[in-house]
């Protein structure tokens, strides 16, 4: 299975902070807010990524991210000219995809959970036709695509942004998909608001009996950073969140590392890139947590 990124868009909504650097690439309390949406395609075991940039921010992702080899997978590249709708990301991505099935993540998208790991894992391992996507509650329905769900748990009806919502379960920027996506999307007019609409795919899915929508329940956070309030809050819930646990969310080195995608001497080099900083004591930190384990195996 691929896996795309869309970091592309303007971010009007945060400006002017947004006129020089993407939001994507704005800070989440200590590490950039692509960490989070990157970390959930390694949770689901994703190592072939492409990350879908505007055409000025490209090389801000390039010096960030690399080609992705230092972690253990591979990035590749390319450009938005214009923000067209999330849809949009299949047909730019197509030669990508190939024949293979795709997972796409909005740059933006901050989740967390108890078993959020297992839960991708195994719809990554299971998914072989249709599409999943997965929603969770919200207490402004009238922002969000909201999926409203029949008796026997199954989705039967997906609106985008409705004025009188039948539910308050919003699907969030995270979806699964067979090689059909790619078709669905060139078949797909443009919104009144001039958009390809990832409901619209989602929508194709559900009247075929081939859309399985997972809902996040109580244990689940998922958090909108698109306006100034929501990026101070979505910093401070993760702020609070690590210094309780003592654990990082979106460490993309450390997942890859629990991933089995690189080993302690790769963790080892990145901690040294990161040593004047608290996220490189966290890898320095897990390296001896890592190195004592063994030396208590193999003693």
């Amino acid at each position: 299975m691929k896996g795309i990124v869309l970091s592309g868009g303007s971010g009007t909504r945060l400006h002017p902070v947004t006129l020089a650097v993407s939001k994507q690439l704005l800070p989440v309390f200590d590490k950039p807010m692509i960490y989070y949406s990157l970390s959930l395609l390694l949770f689901a075991g994703i190592r072939d990524i492409l990350i879908i940039t505007t055409p000025k921010d490209q090389d801000s992702y390039r010096a960030l991210l690399g080609d992705g080899s230092a972690i253990g997978i591979s990035i590749s590249y390319a450009v938005q000219p214009e923000p067209k709708g999330i849809a949009q990301a299949f047909l730019i991505g197509s030669d990508f995809i190939g024949g293979d099935s795709c997972a796409l993540v909005l740059g933006d998208n901050i989740l967390y959970g108890s078993g959020l790991q297992r839960q991708l894992r195994e719809e990554t391992a299971k998914h072989k036709r249709g599409a999943v996507a997965f929603s969770c509650a919200v207490s402004d329905p009238e922002r969000f695509g909201i999926v409203t769900f029949g008796p026997d748990g199954k989705p039967i009806s997906i609106e985008e942004k409705p004025k009188t919502p039948r539910s308050n379960q919003a699907v969030i920027g995270l979806y699964f998909y067979d090689n059909r996506v790619v078709e669905i999307a060139r078949q797909l007019k443009p919104s009144a608001r001039g958009e390809l609409e990832i409901t619209a795919i989602n929508q194709w899915y559900l009247e075929r009996g081939e859309l399985n929508v997972v809902p996040l329940g109580r244990g689940y956070a998922w958090l909108d950073a698109g306006t100034h309030e929501a990026l101070v809050q979505a910093g401070e819930f993760v702020r609070i969140v690590e210094q309780r646990q003592g654990l990082k969310l979106g460490c993309i080195e450390e997942i890859a590392y629990r991933m089995n995608f690189i080993g302690l001497d790769q963790l080892q080099a990145i901690a040294g890139k990161y040593k004047a900083s608290a996220y490189g004591d966290y890898l320095e930190r897990l390296i001896e947590e890592a190195k004592s384990a063994t030396a208590r195996v193999t003693g």
